[in-house]
């Protein structure tokens, strides 16, 4: 059985060590520092409740590394100890104790018990952070911690391997399509914990420890906050960013597929959603609108009057989204200055290409770059041609930033040099900086409200008013179940604003009867998610290039009875769109997320912590998504500590037991709260 790290808080050391080490104390403007062997530690403030953890081999601590955290950490009191071979911090609710040894233990402030601890690997060698040096100053860094048996590990950004208590996993610390690494956690032992480094890497949950792995950065750097899951998402939304408040417009309906390539086509979709009477609030204009990629703008011969498009589309009372890719064609406009200046990733080996990609007016592919997003000239360089290309001459102001993880072929990160530095170091950072641009320009330009629609992210992406999905996934029930775990480690991640492609994005044949029985479950948790949007490549497909789109895709493309389930559905998005709106006040002014684990509300119920199946929309509504082809019943979990009510038949139940309620097709199982009224019935 796995045993809390044992520490002492005496100057003695371990004679089991091949060469102890006595270390020094002293405080240093509020923070504790411990130095010793070449090393230096240094233990800070950082928010209520929080430190943030800074550790260096061979000099001192470096300042201005790229990172998650904003430059001035939110006020807090804190009191600091030193004594013969040991050190303390306290700050609020957390405590840490420092040894001899440099070893550190973070500890509940109200009654000394430990939250977490460092762990040694072995008792000779190495010791709870090991530098392995890989040139030029930087180091393989690993951290490594103590595991417990009860723990329960949640957040790490979205995955698809379908877990939401992560525990036991080794996860990649790297951005992939539908894989977003924000590398934080929150544990069922009461702290949240961020890796504020965004080197390529990995985390290991492991039953006999958990170690974080930078493959390549130049010092150890994490935050720490004791807490409740709830005050965790607090503290950290507080120390990285909070997210804006949502537009109004974006709390409905999303209309998209892939793609509309004219805008006869765009505009005869919208107009038969008004026709209909159905509610729509937004409508995409997906890649391959742009003349050549990396010149983003309107091809005139598919786009030849945006502005009348985008006229027409506000008098509908629809919002016009616009894709922006980062990668640059040799045959942009854009690409021979941006090349002179610099404005491209590097490469270690080889020219500034990074992926090979279709073009118009070629008929093979070609090599394109990706624009540095983590350069300040770069970001000011594409917003200007995003501003004068579709701010300025229509207005649009809501973009999908899409492949921006960025998309390369191949993944090689050791081949990149960024602006900020190499690639194994930074290269995570990429997707949060890309989001940056567009916030920065909106709001230089006079724009209050920012939200871009982006295929990855990383932490601190939430303050530029990124929305994320969760990438080209599979159509079928398995894919869709392991969305609510995606999801729900996502918005434990700091990210509030999350959808999926409703139906998933690879394929599905709308005239398939499987197919519209899973679009219908999918369409149901799409609009009791924080954002809904249906999109998705649908049979029949056609190859890659600027020339293709997919099958139909709008809520009528799934034969009446589907048809009529799913305009059910988008009818109950627009009733509860005020209630949408108020948790997302709550995550722009609490940091709260707005899809929420059971256990985020009812920590005291110990059942709570596993439900990885259902979650609550806000505070009120409890969504149990129907996830099995078939199923017409459905089993539930409803959480201790207060009464539930299911919202289509009005029967009440006490929380703490496992319901089962009917799931005809055309119902997802609903339960409120305590009471809560919501316009769930029509």
């Amino acid at each position: 059985m796995n045993q809390p790290a044992s520490h002492q808080s005496t100057g003695t050391v371990s004679l089991a060590q091949s060469s102890p080490t006595v270390g020094t104390f002293r405080e240093r403007d509020g923070a504790l520092e411990w130095s010793g062997r070449q090393e230096t530690v240094r233990i800070e403030p950082w928010g209520p409740d929080a430190v943030r953890v800074r550790a260096r081999l061979g000099g001192p601590l470096l300042e201005n590394l790229p990172g998650a955290l904003l430059d001035t950490p939110p006020p807090a009191s804190s009191s600091v100890k030193t004594g013969a071979g040991h050190g303390r911090l306290t700050v609020g609710a957390l405590t840490v104790e420092v040894d001899a040894e440099g070893q550190l233990r973070f500890l509940r402030t109200a009654d000394g018990s430990e939250l977490l601890a460092e762990q040694r690997a072995h008792f000779w060698w190495p010791g709870p952070r090991l530098y392995t040096p890989v040139g030029g100053g930087s180091h393989r860094l690993e951290q490594r911690f103590a595991a417990y048996d009860d723990e329960k590990l949640y957040g790490l950004g979205q995955h698809q391997h379908g877990r939401l208590d992560q525990k036991g996993l080794v996860v990649d610390l790297v951005q992939r399509n539908a894989e977003i690494t924000v590398p934080v956690l929150s544990s069922s032992r009461g702290y949240t914990l961020l890796w504020n480094n965004p080197a390529i890497g990995r985390v290991e949950l492991a039953g006999n420890g958990t170690r974080w792995v930078a493959d390549s950065a130049r010092q150890i750097d994490y935050w720490i906050t004791a807490g409740a899951p709830a005050d965790g998402q607090r503290r950290y939304s507080a120390v990285t960013g909070r997210t804006p408040m949502l537009p109004a417009w974006a709390a409905g309906f999303w209309q998209c597929k892939l793609r509309y390539r004219t805008q006869d086509e765009l505009l005869a979709v919208a107009r038969e959603y008004k026709r209909r009477g159905l509610p729509i609030s937004a409508i995409v204009c997906d890649f391959f609108h742009w003349t050549h990629l990396g010149e983003w703008k309107f091809d005139p011969a598919e786009w030849p009057d945006p502005a009348a498009m985008v006229r027409e589309l506000d008098e509908l009372g629809i919002t016009l989204v616009v894709s922006v890719w980062p990668s640059v064609s040799p045959l942009s406009e854009n690409h021979q200055l941006m090349e002179q200046r610099g404005h491209f990733i590097g490469t270690e080996y080889g020219p500034t290409a990074h992926a090979d990609w279709p073009d118009k007016g070629v008929a093979s592919t070609v090599q394109v770059a990706f624009y540095d997003a983590t350069n300040p000239r770069a970001r000011d360089f594409l917003w200007s041609r995003i501003k004068e290309n579709y701010l300025d001459p229509y207005g649009i102001k809501a973009f999908w930033l899409d492949a921006c993880e960025p998309e390369l072929k191949p993944g090689f990160q050791e081949n990149l040099r960024y602006w900020a530095g190499p690639g194994l170091e930074v290269g995570n950072a990429y997707p949060a900086e890309n989001s940056r641009t567009f916030h920065e320009g909106l709001r230089a330009s006079g724009h209050d409200e920012v939200i871009t629609l982006n295929r990855s992210a990383w932490a601190g992406s939430q303050r530029y008013g990124a929305a994320v999905w969760s990438g080209d996934i599979g159509t079928d029930f398995p894919t869709l179940r392991r969305q609510i775990a995606a999801g729900l480690n996502t918005s434990l991640s700091g990210i509030p604003w999350w959808n999926t492609d409703i139906g998933g994005f690879h394929g599905g044949d709308p005239d398939d009867p499987a197919y519209r029985e899973v679009m219908v479950r999918w369409f149901q948790f799409g609009a009791l998610s924080p954002l809904m949007r249906l999109h998705g490549f649908r049979d029949p497909g056609m190859p890659l290039g600027p020339e293709m789109t997919g099958g139909p895709n709008e809520v009528w493309s799934y034969g009446p009875q589907a048809g009529a389930i799913l305009e059910r559905y988008l009818r109950l998005r627009e009733r509860l769109r005020p209630y949408v709106l108020d948790v997302m006040r709550q995550a722009h002014e609490e940091g709260l997320p707005v899809m929420r684990p059971l256990f985020l509300e009812f920590p005291g119920d110990p059942a709570a912590w596993s439900v990885d199946d259902a979650y609550l929309l806000g505070p009120d509504l409890l969504v149990a998504p129907v996830l099995e082809a078939g199923a017409r019943t459905r089993a539930v979990r409803l959480p201790a500590g207060a009464t539930w009510t299911d919202a289509w038949t009005g029967r009440g139940y006490e929380g703490g037991a496992t319901v089962t309620v009917e799931a005809p097709l055309e119902r997802i199982p609903l339960f409120l709260r305590d009471g809560a009224s919501l316009p769930v019935g029509e």
